[in-house]
């Protein structure tokens, strides 16, 4: 996929498929669908229209072995996310499922219709030991979908049932929907959020991650959320050195003001053909310059690559560049009081409820 030659479909992060390396064969675009695009736009809908597909999993809850990651497990209700952001790490996953990173992670989404019935049965299972879960580790738990299918909704009620300490993590502000449960999860100190903040640029947002929530949204949501009694905090996520590292110290001030009580950071990093398609959006949205100067910038925390793999390097990059990053992130974090990286959520209060009857608190 050639990412200049494509053209910007309204509302979505991706502007084609690149090829699936897991793939032998893939699908080229003709030149004259292109072509006739070009002429005239209307003339023809390149917009894919968003597909469900059950995802029959038998087990929700994974694992975290990653000593780089503050959580232990994760649960995702879905794979795939429909807010399209250019440079998702997560969308590589959708290649081991036979499909894209491109737009076929943006539009075809696994949704998990039995999420809480299995949740509930695993942790009743005698072999659960509580520790602090994640939602969602991969995709966003809040996507558009969610308004409507509710899993994460119904997810939450089964956690605040057993009292299992959760940190879900976001870039919607339908998270306030659900304050009725994660104010119950907090009562009992297991429930708290990460809404995750990349510029305060409404117009960068929307280009960058175009069915996510506003910035001005997100910090809204912060606020609710405190003003609930649910600890709340920002996730200042991904810094992109050259396009949006000069907001850290905004980022986190307004964050301090809409009541965050924590603050983390992690760099981007675009592994395999995630850096094809965030190629494509910087062709599509800033200059040949800017691109330029962009990538060199990531490369430059990265070990000369777009990408990094180790453990307790990933996150927040080496190098003179990343190292100047994480001292404005400390050193503005510090002024503002918001030094705690992380919300602290216990299993002390856990307690197993019977899976086949479910108990109303």
């Amino acid at each position: 996929m050639n990412p200049a030659a494509h053209t910007h479909i309204r509302g979505r992060g991706a502007t084609g498929n690149p090829a699936n390396p897991f793939e032998a064969l893939h699908v080229e675009e003709d030149g004259d669908w292109k072509d006739e695009l070009a002429r005239d736009p209307e003339s023809v809908s390149p917009l894919p229209r968003t597909q469900l597909f059950h995802d029959d999993t038998r087990t929700l809850i994974t694992k975290n072995t990653s000593p780089d990651l503050s959580f232990e497990a994760s649960l995702n209700p879905y794979r795939g996310c429909e807010h399209g952001c250019a440079y998702c790490y997560a969308r590589r996953y959708h290649e081991f499922l036979g499909w894209s990173a491109g737009l076929d992670f943006e539009s075809k989404l696994l949704v998990k219709p039995r999420a809480p019935e299995l949740l509930r049965a695993e942790l009743a299972s005698p072999r659960w030991t509580p520790k602090k879960l994640a939602c969602s580790g991969v995709t966003d738990c809040y996507q558009p979908v969610e308004r409507r299918l509710r899993i994460t909704r119904d997810c939450l009620s089964v956690l605040a049932e057993f009292r299992q300490p959760v940190v879900l993590i976001t870039k919607n502000h339908l998270i306030t929907r659900d304050t009725d449960h994660l104010a119950e999860l907090a009562r009992w100190q297991a429930g708290a959020a990460l809404l995750s903040i990349t510029t305060l640029d409404a117009s960068l947002a929307a280009d960058l991650e175009p069915r996510a929530s506003s910035p001005r949204m997100r910090l809204e949501a912060i606020r609710t959320l405190t003003d609930a009694g649910i600890p709340a905090g920002v996730s200042v996520a991904p810094i992109i050195p050259g396009l949006n590292d000069h907001e850290i110290p905004a980022i986190l001030d307004a964050a301090q003001k809409s009541g965050a009580q924590f603050a983390t950071f992690s760099l981007v990093r675009l592994p395999g053909s995630v850096g094809e398609v965030f190629n494509g959006w910087l062709a599509r949205h800033v200059s040949p310059e800017s691109a330029e100067k962009i990538l060199r910038r990531i490369r430059d925390t990265h070990g000369g690559t777009l990408n990094e793999l180790r453990p307790g390097v990933r996150m927040r990059g080496e190098g003179p560049l990343a190292e100047q990053i994480g001292r404005l992130f400390k050193v503005t974090a510090r002024r503002l009081g918001l030094e705690k990286v992380r919300p602290e959520v216990t299993g002390s209060n856990f307690r197993c409820v019977d899976a086949a009857q479910p108990e109303l608190f």
